[in-house]
């Protein structure tokens, strides 16, 4: 697995069911979203923290549904460890960052990072905003450091080389690069055609460039289990 020069992290339990073990060494922090910590040495000194301060963590909560508070982490009096997981059912991906690429993500795709790592709220057009099952703000990821994504169901990642095309359905969406291109159009060559496959949009990317992508769909699972929901009347 790969590991920042601050902090060593592997997965366990690779799958359905993952968690992130990350050490610590003395005075090295990782920042994680609110509510993943499983458990730490008891000289993990943990706390509430804004990143970016009141304005930056205001409109990334408001903006991308990132969480307003992280988790800070800090190893004190020595080394020790701590343990993550996501709370979606799926798997998890390591990513290393050297500052020379930025990092768009869907909600509720990121889970925790070392201190060099930026989060920032960032702003879609009108047609990805609509259309792509991101929303109009996602979170920008840039720095230098390690990334841990998160998705529901199995992720997978995508290589594209200079000009290739990949489509990606709505809501399949966790990561890709932000030089990447992409823009929103319908699954099939017809309005109704599209929307009867139960598709409507999707997004085309063109590389160079990289995408992670989810095997399973939020608002599938939704729509799936609004079927079974009590209905008054």
């Amino acid at each position: 697995m790969p590991s920042s020069d601050i902090i060593k992290f592997k997965v366990l339990f690779s799958g359905e069911f993952p968690v992130v073990h990350a050490d610590l060494q003395q005075g090295h922090t990782l920042y994680a979203e609110s509510g993943s910590l499983v458990s730490m040495s008891p000289n993990i000194d943990i706390r509430g923290q804004m990143r970016g301060g009141l304005g930056q963590s205001f409109l990334r909560k408001l903006l991308t549904g990132e969480t307003f508070f992280f988790e800070k982490l800090t190893a004190e009096n020595g080394p020790g460890e701590v343990i993550l997981a996501p709370a979606p059912p799926g798997e998890v991906e390591l990513v290393e960052m050297d500052g020379s690429v930025d990092y768009m993500v869907q909600k509720g795709g990121f889970l925790a990072a070392t201190e060099g790592v930026v989060l920032s709220p960032k702003m879609q057009n009108l047609s990805q905003g609509l259309f792509s099952g991101a929303g109009f703000f996602v979170a920008r990821i840039a720095g230098k450091g390690t990334m841990v994504l998160t998705s529901y169901g199995a992720i997978r990642k995508h290589e594209l080389a200079a000009k290739e095309e990949y489509v990606v359905s709505n809501h399949h969406l966790v990561a890709w690069t932000a030089s990447t291109a992409y823009q929103t159009r319908l699954a099939a060559k017809g309005l109704i055609t599209s929307f009867t496959s139960g598709q409507g949009f999707v997004c085309l990317f063109k590389g160079p460039g990289t995408v992670y992508t989810q095997s399973r769909s939020p608002q599938a699972l939704a729509t799936w289990l609004s079927r079974y929901m009590p209905r008054r009347g």
